[in-house]
């Protein structure tokens, strides 16, 4: 697996080895709100394609058109610009952006692909472990495709992942599933999604005995919760443990039953849980931990590193 921004440095690297040249557009400064944050990339050719965005809107198509013929000329030269998105723009954000213009051109290959393995190292996604490849596992696996997860997807069944997978996410057939828990990074979010109710309870009863895995997601009903909350005490585990695990998983409200539907509204869940900023990946020494939501139809968004896809 690598990371968006990898993926994006990658692809940029591919349109200057075969066009030639092409700029490479970063948020370098924000003031007060902004469509983008600072890091955001746009990647612009000769022919007016483009790849990534800034944010959209008036600043972008500026910085589109700069790059545009900066790229024609197919040297190496940098420009900045900043605007202020009301005045100068008539954008409603009313921030101020700072945007970093560079041409790359043919001899700055090797260079990118170092700018693309730094990228790769500074892998910052959640890591989520996905157990089950049934219909409710795939569809939240294409839903999560281009958000910042990275995703172990257990099953021990035979074929039972589809033959196209993800590029954030790493199949895993494995004899003893519950057994992986014990492998997963420290504050990985667990989705337990499996065929057997069996296997959901001794997945999660394994995920809920390591309190740094802040988030343990249970599909179900709340009948099933309560059975296995009887369970989970039988076989000694923390109260506090019990009841931080998240059943029925998705957003309070949404009582859609399509494996699709299910899909969106945990990710929606799992974006909120990022967004709010309740968990950090890189220090598990102070691990919150992520019980059922108590908000009603909170809906949560978030756009961090996605360079998106498109053309001029």
């Amino acid at each position: 697996m690598t990371t968006p921004a990898a993926r994006f440095l990658r692809r940029l690297a591919d349109s200057v080895a075969r066009d030639g040249a092409a700029t490479l557009v970063t948020v370098a400064d924000t003031k007060g709100s902004a469509p983008r944050e600072v890091g955001a990339m746009m990647a612009v050719l000769a022919d007016g394609s483009y790849f990534g965005t800034i944010g959209g809107g008036a600043l972008e198509h500026e910085a589109q058109v700069l790059a545009r013929q900066l790229a024609a000329r197919g040297e190496a030269v940098t420009r900045r610009i900043d605007r202020a998105l009301g005045p100068d723009l008539g954008q409603c954000c009313g921030g101020r952006v700072i945007l970093d213009l560079r041409v790359f051109a043919g001899t700055d290959a090797d260079e990118l692909e170092g700018l693309a393995g730094e990228a790769a190292a500074r892998d910052h996604r959640q890591p989520l472990v996905i157990f089950g490849a049934g219909h409710v596992g795939r569809a939240l696996t294409l839903a999560l495709a281009p958000l910042p997860f990275r995703i172990t997807w257990v099953d021990g069944r035979q074929g039972a992942f589809p033959p196209h997978v993800p590029a954030n996410a790493a199949t895993l057939k494995s004899a003893n599933p519950p057994a992986e828990i014990a492998r997963a990074a420290p504050g990985s979010f667990v989705l337990v999604l499996t065929h057997d109710h069996a296997l959901d309870l001794a997945i999660t009863a394994a995920a809920l005995g390591r309190p740094d895995l802040p988030f343990v997601g249970l599909i179900g009903s709340a009948t099933k919760r309560a059975r296995f909350e009887r369970r989970l005490r039988e076989l000694g585990l923390d109260e506090t443990r019990i009841a931080s695990l998240n059943c029925p998983i998705g957003l309070p409200g949404i009582h859609g039953k399509e494996p699709a539907v299910i899909a969106a509204s945990v990710t929606a869940q799992l974006l909120g849980l990022v967004e709010e900023n309740v968990f950090s990946a890189k220090d598990t020494s102070n691990v919150r931990i992520l019980g059922p939501s108590k908000e009603e139809g909170s809906i949560f968004a978030l756009a961090r590193d996605l360079p998106s896809t498109g053309s001029g």
